[in-house]
């Protein structure tokens, strides 16, 4: 039986903690929580992050995580709260739980994303690539 991408982001969805525009903003600048960003280089330097977040392209998640992989970044070993987002809280809902499965905790996502974040007026830095 197939089972499309709303299957998948409910299943997601009831396994995995979500932290609420509220929540996130008192997290923001707090050393013990990482703000995770999945989406691609290309939204980055469109759209900007959030201050301080770090970039894990979706695609590499699970080899960044995983100490085992020859591309494994310690980021992921360090004793803190991830918080991934995407653009609209898809992708970081199935991230969350596939890096919970691999054993990554304490971690979470953002409701909304990173669309929820600056429409609400939150802190936005830019991203500029080096040519």
């Amino acid at each position: 039986m197939k089972q499309g991408y709303k299957h998948l982001l409910a299943v997601a969805e009831a396994e995995i903690a979500t932290v609420s525009l509220a929540e996130a903003a008192d997290l923001h600048g707090d050393t013990a929580t990482l703000f995770v960003d999945l989406r691609d280089r290309r939204e980055l330097e469109r759209e900007g992050r959030i201050p301080g977040a770090f970039h894990c392209p979706r695609g590499m998640l699970e080899f960044w995580i995983d100490p085992e992989s020859p591309y494994h970044k310690p980021v992921f070993a360090e004793p803190r709260r991830f918080v991934f987002y995407c653009a609209s809280a898809w992708r970081s809902a199935l991230a969350t739980k596939t890096a919970q499965d691999m054993g990554l905790a304490p971690v979470a996502h953002l409701a909304g994303g990173f669309s929820a974040w600056a429409a609400a007026g939150l802190p936005v830095e830019p991203v500029v690539t080096p040519r």
